[in-house]
């Protein structure tokens, strides 16, 4: 009786660590392009993607960004 809440209690648990991961990368994206010197646009572009698509938008940012230092 007790496996049922507990499995959708770990499933709950790990969609919302997910989301929240998510949304912390996205605004470290979104920060990060503002950090190198990109315009607004460009950053705003960046938090949808990584938002919109989380693994692959990362994936494509951290490919696609300028190392300035």
């Amino acid at each position: 009786m007790l496996e049922i809440p507990l499995a959708i209690g770990f499933f709950f648990f790990i969609f919302i660590g997910g989301f929240i991961l998510n949304i912390l990368t996205s605004i470290w994206a979104y920060r990060d392009a503002l950090r190198k010197g990109n315009s607004k646009e460009y950053a705003v572009i960046i938090l949808v993607a990584t938002i919109c698509f989380p693994i692959v938008g990362l994936i494509v940012y951290l490919i696609i960004r300028k190392d300035r230092y």
